[in-house]
Order: C-alpha cells, then sequence, then structure tokens
C-alpha cells in the first residue's frame, strides 16, 4: 500500500523567524561524537570504526506547535463543556488512526472560512464517527515563506461544530492553522467588539483535535484511504508534533 507522507520536514529556521514561531536545531557530527566518547570513556577515536563517533541533535528551540502537529482540547481553553480539558497524552489513541476524507478548499480566499453548508456540500461522502477530515487548501505551497501564517481560508465555528456533531475528532488542514489567518480574525474581533470572533473555532468550547500545517493532499484521493497521525506522548502538553501519513489502498 503506497503512503503518503502529509508531515512537513522539521529544519532550523532562519533567523528573520520571530522567536515564538522558531525551530532550531544544534547538529553534532561524527567528530564531535568522537570527541564525546574519549572525553566520557576514555576510548579514542583510533578505536572506534573510521575514527567517527555517533552524530547527534539537539533541539535548542522548538515549540509544540511548531511544524506539523496535533493540537489537544487543553490548547483551546482550560475547560471544555464545563470540564477539565484532555492533554495531549490524555486522548484516545483510536482518534489517530482511522479513515480519511479531503475536502476540497483550494478556491477559497485567504480569509475566506467554510461554513456548514460548504462542508455539507463537499464532504466526499456521508461521515462516519471517528473519520479524519482533512481540508484541502493548497497553502503547503507557500510552507516555509515568511506569509504562510497570513494564508489559508480557515474553518468557521459553526463548521467545525458541525464536523464534531457527526462523531469526527480529528481534523486537519493544510495551511498555518485551522481558523482563518490571525490578523484577519484579530481586525474582526475588535471591529465587532465582542467574544468568540477571535479563534472561533479553536474556542467552540468542543474536545477535538487539529492537525495543523499539513502537506501534500493534493496527492490523496478524496475517499478511500486511512490516516495515522500519533502525536508524540507528552505529559500536559497542549499539543504535540507527529509523523502524519495516508495509507491508501492500490487500485
Amino acid at each position: 500500500m503506497p503512503l503518503v507522507d502529509l508531515s512537513a520536514p522539521i529544519s532550523p529556521d532562519p533567523p528573520e523567524v520571530p522567536d515564538m514561531l522558531r525551530t532550531e536545531v544544534a547538529y553534532e557530527d561524527h567528530a564531535a561524537g568522537a570527541r564525546a566518547i574519549e572525553a566520557l570513556f576514555g576510548v579514542g577515536p583510533e578505536l572506534l570504526r573510521d575514527g567517527e563517533g555517533w552524530a547527534l541533535e539537539t533541539f535548542t528551540h522548538f515549540g509544540t506547535h511548531s511544524g506539523t502537529h496535533v493540537d489537544a482540547p487543553w490548547h483551546y481553553n482550560s475547560t471544555i463543556a464545563g470540564e477539565r480539558a484532555q492533554t495531549i497524552d490524555e486522548l484516545p489513541l483510536d482518534w489517530f488512526y482511522a479513515p480519511g476524507v479531503v475536502v476540497e478548499a483550494a478556491d477559497r480566499d485567504d480569509g475566506e472560512a467554510l461554513t456548514a453548508a460548504d462542508f455539507e456540500h463537499r464532504v466526499p461522502r456521508p461521515l462516519a464517527e471517528r473519520d479524519i477530515v482533512l481540508v484541502h487548501t493548497g497553502r503547503d505551497a507557500y510552507y516555509g515563506q515568511p506569509d504562510y501564517i497570513a494564508r489559508g481560508p480557515g474553518v468557521t465555528a459553526e463548521a467545525t461544530r458541525w464536523l464534531y456533531d457527526r462523531g469526527v475528532r480529528v481534523m486537519g488542514i493544510d495551511a498555518w492553522g485551522w481558523d482563518a489567518p490571525l490578523h484577519l480574525q484579530a481586525e474582526r474581533a475588535k471591529e465587532s467588539g465582542s467574544p468568540g470572533v477571535f479563534w472561533e473555532a479553536h474556542q467552540a468550547d468542543l474536545a477535538y483535535s487539529q492537525i495543523e500545517r499539513l502537506v501534500n493532499l493534493a496527492a490523496l484521493p478524496a475517499d478511500g484511504f486511512t490516516v495515522a497521525c500519533f502525536p508524540l506522548r507528552l505529559r500536559g502538553g497542549s499539543a504535540a508534533p507527529s509523523r502524519v501519513v495516508a495509507i491508501v489502498p492500490d487500485d
């Protein structure tokens, strides 16, 4: 069965990326590994194959919401439906391995959020409980570019609830966020003067997970595949990175 990688690669960011959004990785090569082995164990490079020790990488700055990641309800609010929101390590594993469907939204402009009616007309088949719904916007083409954060149509709170009511607990998008871009939400929130406009889908008071910053959704069929998107088991985490993969049966 072909496997389609839906995760963006993790790599260090250029200097202009703001601290809050940065990924930084320190790389140590085999020569550095040989020096470490000699310092720790007194084993010189002459006792190592090709004089080399281990290679090693260390995340020096890596947020749980960097790259392709899965959000937990705890990210949205401290309580959901009147109870303490679940953290990423508390979510059921069966949420993260399930049939997937792709909803097309590449025709939508940035900030032109999808409504419940849009999903009703665009889902490729009736949704079943625990289906994983992936929204294809095509904004993965801008991944790693400075304006990536400002791109994407987003999904409304009403549409998120529509999916939730049909048993969907994991929903993802190939844009920076599930909601419309933050600067557009901020403008609307300040104009309205009301809560529930900024970050509306995140704070819809629903216990569900979002997968954000997916890639390669264009390579998938609309239906008939399985998604594996297990997040790292970070105790108390609001999110965790995930290697998201679609398993597509051979024809």
